[in-house]
């Protein structure tokens, strides 16, 4: 294993994104690696991250993968780095604690890497860069952060919000109730809504769900989509992001995502 994670995998050697949307490209890509190692894979990246070992950091790629490597051996390294030493602290905190830990650093390594690229290209033209940097950070400030994820706060906003519509609204449509209800057998799961369904349904469905956000890669809620609820944590997820489908979560007594059966193993 080589020291350092480098530009990243499938980056090639002239990987040099300069546009707005060639970094904020870089940046997704990242961040969807950095997502998987602390939600998905989180039991791979907890063994990765053994104590007795050097130095670590945990780097996202473009690509979406996710490394756990040693920092990078020259200096100045070649991009910024991540935080160094995660491992050290693997055993000392409550896993929750470590996990959120992990991801504030990788919140501050994305933002680090992608004004890195702004500074270094200057967005092709100097005068603008100011403009673009402005563009760049709207752009991903529309994402909710790493550490929102982990933590779960991302759907603690999305409950009270959601509480606060139902108790202001009184769309009640019974019709796409017993529908929802004679789908699946737990409120857990949301099917994707069919062509030919009313206006009123779809908007009662934002209602509920427009504010969720996917537990494994962070994107929001989407009505034409299967998602299912973590009966543990109750974070929502993309049945694809999570290998589940309608069929498959039909015969589920009791969900459990990734990062819930994971922990149980564990413990």
């Amino acid at each position: 294993m080589e020291a350092g994670g480098g530009v990243g995998v499938g980056a090639g050697p002239n990987y040099n994104p300069r546009t707005v949307e060639e970094v904020f490209k870089d940046f997704k890509g990242r961040r969807a690696g950095l997502i998987k190692a602390l939600t998905n894979d989180v039991e791979d990246f907890y063994r990765q991250c053994d104590p007795e070992k050097e130095n670590l950091c945990l780097y996202g790629f473009p690509s979406e993968q996710w490394e756990v490597n040693l920092p990078a051996e020259e200096v100045p390294p070649e991009l910024p780095e991540p935080a160094l030493g995660i491992n050290f602290a693997r055993d000392g905190m409550q896993e929750k604690d470590w996990l959120s830990l992990v991801a504030v650093h990788s919140d501050a390594w994305l933002l680090s890497v992608a004004f890195y690229f702004g500074a270094r290209f200057g967005f092709d033209k100097a005068d603008r860069y100011a403009l673009c940097r402005k563009r760049l950070f709207n752009m991903i400030n529309e994402f909710p952060t790493i550490f929102e994820i982990v933590s779960g706060s991302v759907k603690k906003q999305s409950k009270e919000k959601s509480s606060v519509s139902n108790h202001s609204s009184n769309k009640s449509k019974s019709n796409s109730k017993g529908q929802r209800d004679s789908q699946v057998k737990y409120s857990r799961i949301a099917q994707p809504k069919d062509d030919d369904e009313g206006l009123d349904d779809d908007e009662e469905d934002d209602d509920e769900h427009g504010d969720t956000l996917c537990g494994a890669c962070g994107d929001n809620y989407a009505a034409d989509e299967f998602w299912i609820c973590c009966d543990i944590c109750e974070k929502w997820f993309h049945g694809k992001c999570v290998k589940i489908t309608p069929a498959r979560a039909e015969h589920i007594k009791q969900y459990k995502c990734p990062s819930c059966s994971n922990k149980r193993a564990r413990s």
